[in-house]
């Protein structure tokens, strides 16, 4: 290694299996990385971390079972250390009216998954990098969650309480080393997009989509939207008044609903 130059991360991820988490991966691993990969599916997840370049640990694991989560992660730091970087990316979106009662197991699963999955991936990392002095927390929010989107109530809502937890974290770990920050994507081409039966502006290929996400999660800000054209419609989204946003929002396309 040459005088000054940067050591490979050692990045643990869940939702590694497809789409971002996937891309996420590739990424990394070519970077010369070390990973830890999380997923539920066992055969997908183990034909990424076997097509990946470097030697990498992988963990067939639900973000909804805690002794699982924190099973990985102990082994993964008892064999490799304890990560530079967590990112909290595994999250499931499906469309949910109120209405139909029988969409209330969907939006269970949904909150689960998307913001009780952060907390369950976080938690067995944050005293050993408070012991160290180091390390980053990423948590994967959504555009989404910047106002409600009809028919998507479970997914929006879910994904602004992710932002609400992230940025608590965030300054609950001030001053100990650790940084959180919220990565909140627009529309990128992935399985969970494909069935979206609307207009998707700015989408982004995701190895394009997580080649931009490493350059933040690398940099000094703690929140950001990608694209940035996206965050741009988001500040607007923030400002418009409920009557005008209300009118816009219910002629836009709703994602079919569906079961987890």
């Amino acid at each position: 290694m040459t005088t000054g130059a940067r050591a490979a991360p050692v990045v643990f991820l869940t939702g590694a299996s497809t789409g971002i988490g996937e891309a996420l991966a590739r990424h990394y691993a070519a970077q010369g990385a070390t990973l830890g990969l999380v997923a539920r599916r066992a055969e997908l997840l183990e034909k990424v971390t076997a097509s990946l370049p470097g030697q990498h640990l992988h963990y067939t694991a639900d973000v909804r079972d805690t002794d699982a989560l924190r099973a990985a992660a102990e082994d993964f730091i008892a064999r490799v250390g304890v990560p530079d970087v967590v990112i909290g990316n595994a999250g499931v979106s499906v469309g949910t009216l109120t209405g139909e009662q029988e969409d209330l197991p969907a939006f269970e699963a949904v909150f689960d998954i998307n913001v009780l999955g952060l907390v369950r991936t976080f938690a067995p990392f944050v005293k050993p990098m408070q012991a160290r002095g180091s390390g980053t927390l990423v948590g994967i929010a959504s555009v989404a969650g910047i106002r409600g989107l009809p028919g998507a109530g479970a997914y929006s809502a879910s994904k602004a309480a992710a932002i609400s937890y992230l940025e608590s974290l965030r300054v609950e770990l001030r001053g100990s080393g650790v940084r959180v920050k919220t990565l909140c994507p627009g529309y990128i081409d992935t399985p969970m997009t494909e069935k979206n039966p609307y207009p998707m502006p700015f989408m982004l290929e995701a190895a394009d989509a997580a080649e931009r996400f490493a350059r933040f999660i690398d940099g000094p800000r703690s929140y950001a939207v990608i694209p940035w054209q996206m965050g741009i419609v988001a500040k607007l989204m923030r400002l418009l008044p409920n009557a005008v946003y209300d009118a816009l929002a219910s002629k836009s396309g709703r994602k079919p609903r569906g079961t987890l």
